[in-house]
């Protein structure tokens, strides 16, 4: 009787044990075939998320801004706006991430070439962080990708520690070279990070993150402090804001320009799009609507 009760446990064992031993070798394998896949990015911000993750690529953007050293000399696919369709097909990628923001830029000219394009959505921290996670379970760098979230975590608790009093009221803009500006909302990234903050947005939206401006609607708003994100090109952008603010009267009577509350946010601190930079950008933000914490 005793006998057989043993066979029985070593016959159990040897089962987890070989069961134990499958599973891990189908992980490794697993873990091969997501390294070998042939990986394109065509944002600095998505660049950033796959560096962090430590994962190679076979093509990154053509940016005036610096990409993580890995990537120096990955082939470059042109520019984030109007990647070249063509240098990405000739790549034959596995797959190709955007953000979700340029996918009507995108969907034609990918569709015409059968280029797989999977499309990240960047306009808040919450969706960063879910990205990191799904990119991390698909590709097999969960304790990276955890990492990364526990960084952002910690930012944004540092971020609520410092908030005292009033909530600050904030008009956040976004300038686009040659061609003026927009309003972000809260759905925006820079208006994420100003919810973040302890900061009160303006101009809320029920889905919008970016709104056209009319002076009508801007004299209604008394912000405490204003934002001003140069997207691109801030030594065209930074200019138009100034020429902006300095001819067109409404800006005067705002509490933040008589108070000296305006503030320009560069890259790479800030961007357009949730990257890997937000605990620094939630930071920065924090002391601008809390300068005395």
């Amino acid at each position: 009787m005793h006998a057989r009760k043993r066979l029985i446990i070593i016959l159990l064992s040897l089962l987890v044990l070989i069961g134990g031993t499958a599973a891990g070798v189908r992980y490794l394998v697993n873990r091969q075939v997501a390294d070998r896949q042939r990986l394109v990015v065509t944002t600095v911000a998505i660049a950033q998320i796959f560096d962090k993750l430590d994962i190679n690529l076979v093509g990154v953007p053509t940016t005036a801004q610096t990409l993580p050293t890995r990537y120096q000399h990955t082939a470059k696919v042109g520019g984030a706006m109007n990647p070249s369709v063509e240098k990405i097909a000739a790549l034959n990628p596995s797959k190709v991430y955007a953000v979700s923001t340029l996918k009507d830029e995108y969907s034609s000219a990918f569709k015409a070439q059968s280029v797989p394009v999977t499309y990240l959505k960047l306009d808040t921290v919450a969706q960063l962080k879910t990205t990191l996670r799904q990119l991390g379970h698909e590709y097999y760098r969960t304790r990276q990708a955890n990492a990364q979230i526990k960084k952002i975590n910690a930012a944004i608790q540092a971020a609520k520690a410092r908030r005292h009093g009033a909530k600050p009221k904030v008009l956040v803009l976004m300038g686009m070279p040659g061609a003026g500006y927009l309003i972000a909302t809260d759905h925006s990234y820079v208006g994420d990070l100003v919810r973040l903050a302890g900061g009160q947005n303006v101009y809320a939206s029920h889905g919008q993150a970016y709104l056209s401006p009319s002076n009508e609607t801007l004299a209604t708003k008394h912000p405490d402090v204003i934002l001003r994100l140069a997207h691109a090109m801030p030594s065209v952008t930074v200019p138009q804001f100034n020429k902006e603010f300095q001819d067109n009267p409404v800006w005067a009577k705002m509490p933040a320009v008589k108070n000296h509350r305006v503030y320009d946010l560069k890259q790479p601190t800030f961007n357009a799009s949730a990257n890997m930079r937000v605990p620094q950008a939630l930071h920065q933000v924090s002391l601008w609507l809390y300068p005395k914490k």
